[in-house]
């Protein structure tokens, strides 16, 4: 904002005098007269209204506030998107897990029940259908 300022409120103090200077062909501009060649004095800019230039810095300073509420706004959302983002990655990776111990109890049910004949073998039989049906509705496909 002070810079603001001091564009709009000081051009006017460092207005100086500048000549240009044509030697050889060559344009040069100068604080001093020239020494030979043409010289022409560069008019300094005028300094403008003050009230125009305290309003067109209210106008800057109006548009530099909405530009800093839409880039707030926008920082707000991406940090939500990035947040539910995160929540859904860790949602997967829960999921992922869940799923992978599910297949794990089920192939130790059925090596089990390979393992074991007779009435406990119908047993751990049941067992491993069990496990098979749970990561069928837990995990699908």
């Amino acid at each position: 904002m002070t810079v603001l300022v001091l564009c709009a409120f000081g051009s006017g103090a460092a207005a100086q005098t500048v000549y240009k200077c044509t030697s050889d062909g060559k344009v040069s501009y100068g604080e001093r007269p020239c020494a030979a060649g043409t010289t022409a004095v560069v008019p300094s800019p005028t300094p403008g209204d003050p009230a125009a230039a305290a309003a067109r810095l209210a106008r800057q300073k109006a548009v530099l506030e909405e530009v800093d509420k839409q880039e707030q706004v926008r920082l707000v959302r991406l940090e939500k998107e990035m947040r539910e983002r995160l929540k859904m990655q860790r949602a997967d990776a829960a999921a992922r897990k869940k799923c992978e111990h599910l297949r794990l109890k089920q192939r130790w049910a059925r090596e089990d029940q390979a393992r074991t004949g007779g009435q406990a073998g119908q047993v751990l039989s049941l067992k491993a259908r069990r496990q098979a049906e749970a990561l069928a509705v837990e995990c699908p496909g």
